[in-house]
């Protein structure tokens, strides 16, 4: 046990840790003043391997950790409600100890204060029966009979909430879109979690995100035939079979259907069924209340303040992937925390004693005040600084627009000329040392350098040169007059000539301080020939301009670029919070490569080789980059 336990915190390391990261003090829960988290007062008991049938007869496995008396070892008086957390990585990873503990989405932090917690393996995975398939909808359907079992423990009220991070809080999401009425979860914590799959994890701007997928499909392929066999070698070849089975049914297909442009490499059915956007109007229905906790640097980034939008505008009767409305009512039932976090980490001296308010509040019923706000996004910048907003996009945020002039500069003014463009190549290759390839692995050299003391130069500042390559094209504002909050999402429109039939784009944002040091903000990217965008789920400004480009990435929707024509290309840049200096400015890469990272398929590559681009700046095609600022 204690060998398989060790080669399963390794894997699980490079999945969904979550350690801790230090972040000022300052960043505290949002709660009333006269609340403040209480200290731990119970030890913790574990019973492990719980049997819970589900409907088809597939038996899932629970450990179950309860509050001792911390004198006597006993079990304590209760009752006490019960905190779900679901795991496809393997559920003994919580008796490793934290933090890795946190990946199984336990955490004794809670027990100790009168929590009951249950951990359970996910269908298919760990000590659970069944085969895995990712993000399964069945999985709904599971979690709904969980959480009836969690209910009828022994010394429980009854009452029920739902931990975790990544896979765990996509789970709660769905599960609290799956259940009836009159059930007994009651609130829901989901930290690190995706709004659109497709677009946060499996790709971006339509190409294959080549660090991730191989990543996590490996790693949860490598726990789920590992676990059975150093943790029961005896009884082990059931499970084994079922996962080497799901594997050949589920995990081979998904892979090789991404790579050679099957139905899982567009944004269909397969994608729909397991994208949380589309139940977040359920779980409000279903009156769940959602406390979620995202990362400037998560590898959902992207989805975690338009999961805030669309918890509110449900709430509000507004369609949900639209952008909140200026003065829109909001409710403290959905909120929002994010901070300066990896997918691998985040500040637990934030996320635990903010998580035991919610739980307080909903599965107490203790007046902890965190659901009393008008301002349900809370942000903590990457320079420690904390501020709330009424919604998102926030009100304050003025929509600035700055366009690619002369000499790699950035202007709000338009260019007065018909002429001016700035030639690039197709490079198909980067400089693997930037904070996005840090990003989408997860954060994991942060997390293995901080271990010794260290940090990761290629996730601080950007190690290339500021002006413009035969590579890469850079344009730069003038120094900010005064401080500036970056504070949502962003758009670069670039208008180009190409002489291929596809293109491929990458736009990188820098904060650039008055010695010309320059740190990686935020950045997206875009396959040209799926550059089609659908006006029903842009967000645009009120004199049109975009904000944040929806392009439905569908095979229907694949256009070839034509060579010579002036064409426009809409990239999503990921939305970031961030406050610049007086004196700083911020400035624009662009570049036609992002691999090891992003990966177009074979098809797609052989409509960019040799590829030769002119960026236009001209009064008849102005580029320009959109970004929502807060002065002062």
């Amino acid at each position: 046990m204690r060998v398989g336990r060790s080669v399963t915190a390794v894997l699980v390391t490079t999945l969904a840790f979550a350690g801790p990261l230090v972040i000022p003090p300052t960043a505290a829960a949002s709660a009333a003043p006269g609340w403040a988290p209480e200290a731990a007062a119970y030890g913790v008991s574990a019973t492990v391997n719980l049997p819970i049938t589900m409907a088809d007869g597939t038996v899932l496995r629970a450990d179950v950790y309860s509050p001792t008396d911390p004198a006597t070892g006993k079990p304590a008086s209760g009752p006490f409600p019960v905190i779900v957390g679901e795991t496809p990585y393997g559920k003994e990873l919580a008796q490793a100890g934290t933090p890795v503990s946190l990946a199984a989405n336990y955490d004794p932090y809670y027990v100790q204060r009168g929590y009951i917690m249950a951990v359970v393996d996910v269908r298919g995975t760990g000590a659970s029966g069944g085969q895995w398939n990712i993000l399964e909808p069945q999985e709904a359907a599971d979690s709904v009979r969980v959480i009836d079992w969690a209910a009828t423990l022994p010394n429980s009220t009854g009452a029920v909430g739902m931990f975790g991070d990544s896979y765990g809080g996509i789970d709660q999401l769905f599960a609290a879109a799956a259940i009836g009425p009159d059930s007994p979860l009651k609130a829901i914590f989901p930290i690190m979690t995706a709004n659109d799959v497709y677009r946060e994890l499996a790709t971006e701007g339509g190409m294959v995100n080549a660090e991730s997928d191989p990543l996590y499909l490996g790693g949860v392929t490598a726990l789920n035939l590992a676990d059975p066999a150093l943790d029961d070698p005896t009884g082990a070849i059931t499970p084994i079979t079922q996962h080497l089975i799901a594997t050949a049914n589920n995990a081979v297909p998904l892979t090789l259907g991404m790579l050679t442009g099957g139905d899982q490499a567009y944004d269909g059915d397969y994608w729909q069924a397991r994208d949380p956007v589309n139940v977040l109007r359920r779980v409000v229905d279903n009156g769940v209340p959602a406390y979620l906790v995202g990362g400037e640097y998560d590898v959902f980034q992207a989805g975690e303040p338009p999961d805030l939008s669309g918890l509110q505008n449900a709430t509000a009767g507004r369609p949900v992937t639209a952008a909140m409305a200026p003065g829109q009512p909001v409710s403290g039932r959905y909120q929002l925390l994010v901070g300066p976090y990896y997918h691998t980490n985040y500040d637990n001296s934030v996320v635990e004693p903010t998580a035991l308010a919610w739980y307080d509040r909903w599965l107490k019923n203790e007046p902890t005040g965190i659901d009393n706000t008008a301002d349900p996004l809370h942000i903590i910048d990457p320079r420690g600084r904390r501020f709330d907003l009424p919604g998102y996009p926030a009100p304050q945020a003025i929509p600035t627009t700055y366009y690619l002039g002369d000499n790699g500069t950035l202007n709000t003014a338009p260019p007065a000329t018909g002429h001016g463009a700035d030639t690039i190549p197709f490079t198909g290759a980067a400089l693997p040392c930037d904070r996005e390839t840090e990003q989408f692995l997860t954060g994991l050299g942060v997390f293995a350098l901080g271990f010794f003391g260290l940090t990761d130069p290629c996730a601080n500042t950007d190690p290339l040169p500021g002006t413009s390559t035969p590579l890469r094209l850079t344009y730069t504002t003038p120094p900010l007059a005064s401080q500036e909050t970056l504070a949502g999402p962003i758009d670069a429109s670039i208008y180009a000539t190409a002489n291929t039939t596809d293109t491929e784009w990458v736009a990188q944002l820098d904060d650039v301080a008055p010695d010309g040091t320059a740190t990686e903000l935020t950045g997206g990217s875009l396959l040209g020939s799926l550059r089609a965008t659908d006006p029903t789920r842009t967000w645009t400004t009120s004199d049109g301009r975009i904000l944040l480009p929806y392009h439905p990435f569908t095979r229907a929707s694949t256009q070839p670029v034509t060579p010579g024509a002036v064409t426009r290309y809409d990239i999503q840049i990921r939305p970031m919070f961030a406050t610049l200096a007086a004196g700083h400015r911020l400035r624009l890469t662009i570049a036609t490569s992002d691999l090891p990272r992003l990966l177009p398929r074979a098809d797609q590559l052989l409509n960019l080789l040799g590829g030769s681009y002119q960026v236009q700046r001209n009064a008849n095609a102005a580029s320009s980059l959109t970004v929502p600022l807060i002065g002062g």
